[in-house]
């Protein structure tokens, strides 16, 4: 492609982008009316672009097509919104999260990925996420779905919280290249599953939704095998 459609394919990348935030705010006007399966889709459509955007972005090369604009930033700012604040008001909306006590865990949620989306370690080099990468869209999906008592589900929330400090490294699912090919498979299965039990609401699939653990515990295991080999690789007296 020449100059001129490149930077129009560029620029729709970036409004692709861009919609991220258009579905975040109809999943809160669906919290709002306390409609859970219908802020969830909006939720779910705002991962399918999270999760697809960025191959765009490499594959037309936005940064050098239209190098003025950051479209790093924007997908952080959407990020945040999609996966923090949504699903933290949902949560907060619906009694997942009640009380004192909920509240705070909430307020931690907000605070504490605030705090690391702005962090310049938040992302490595190698592409992996530092601390709990602030997927509290996932948390109040299975929160509402397995039905978990408001204090058991503020203490979950506070810990994640606690965790997005830690200095542990998670997968980036689309960029970390070992086994990505699995990863990325394994969450295609993960978003059926999810998307069979969205479909399903009000009833609760729980069997459906006990399946799809599947990839989050893969998720979590892959993870912390990849750091444990990072540091045996730095320091021979771990092997």
């Amino acid at each position: 492609m020449s100059g001129g459609p490149r930077r129009a394919a560029g620029w729709a990348v970036h409004l692709y982008t861009a919609l991220g935030a258009v579905f975040g705010v109809f999943a809160l006007l669906a919290a709002a009316r306390r409609d859970v399966q219908e802020a969830f889709l909006w939720l779910a459509a705002a991962l399918a672009v999270d999760a697809s955007d960025g191959a765009l972005a490499r594959l037309v090369r936005v940064k050098e097509v239209v190098p003025e604009y950051d479209g790093a930033e924007l997908d952080d700012i959407i990020d945040y919104l999609n996966f923090v604040v949504v699903p933290v008001f949902l949560m907060l909306q619906t009694g997942l999260l009640e009380g004192p006590l909920g509240h705070a865990a909430g307020a931690a949620a907000l605070l504490a990925s605030a705090y690391r989306f702005c962090h310049v370690d938040a992302k490595t080099p190698d592409h992996f996420f530092t601390g709990f990468p602030s997927y509290w869209n996932i948390v109040a999906f299975y929160l509402y779905v397995f039905g978990v008592e408001p204090d058991a589900g503020a203490f979950l929330v506070l810990t994640l919280a606690v965790l997005v400090f830690a200095p542990l490294r998670f997968v980036y699912p689309t960029r970390t290249t070992y086994l990505r090919p699995l990863t990325i498979g394994l969450g295609l299965v993960w978003g059926a599953c999810s998307l069979g039990t969205l479909a399903a609401l009000p009833d609760k699939a729980t069997g459906l939704a006990a399946a799809s653990l599947v990839y989050p515990i893969y998720y979590t295991l892959l993870s912390f095998y990849l750091q444990l080999r990072g540091l045996t690789a730095r320091r021979p007296d771990l092997q």
